[in-house]
């Protein structure tokens, strides 16, 4: 008796675990929206090609800044980082650890990213939804 039931539990859960794991087409449209069309993150975070459009074989996987402080500003980046899921920095602050930043503007150690980099102070949702479109991409 005992055994059917752990069966049936398990099968019960297979399709709740499967549900977690397979990405959200809507979450993941609104995440590129927000990405794309709201913050322009691509105008920092994509290399362009030498016609000036963005290389778009290269989407959202870093780049050398072409705009720069009139004055010297301290912590100023010459280069954005690699936003896709095979960063470094996916794989240093995680998924929970973007979200976090999305939503207090704050990295894992506490402290806000350097200029030029925004402190974001996004809903939840919409930060989830950022990772989950950054997390989409190749």
């Amino acid at each position: 008796m005992y055994f059917n039931s752990l069966w049936a539990g398990m099968l019960l859960a297979i399709p709740l675990l499967q549900a977690q794991s397979t990405p959200d087409p809507a979450q993941i449209e609104r995440g590129r929206y927000l990405v794309e069309e709201v913050a322009k993150c691509q105008d920092c975070h994509t290399p362009r090609a030498e016609d000036g459009t963005l290389d778009k074989s290269k989407w959202l996987k870093g780049a050398v800044l072409d705009v720069a402080p009139t004055k010297p500003v301290q912590g100023w980046h010459k280069t954005s980082p690699n936003l896709t899921q095979d960063s470094n920095l996916f794989k240093k602050w995680g998924e929970p650890g973007l979200a976090k930043y999305l939503t207090t503007g704050l990295g894992p150690r506490g402290n806000p990213a350097d200029p030029p980099m925004p402190a974001y102070k996004l809903k939840q949702e919409d930060a989830e939804a950022i990772v989950a479109y950054l997390k989409s991409l190749p």
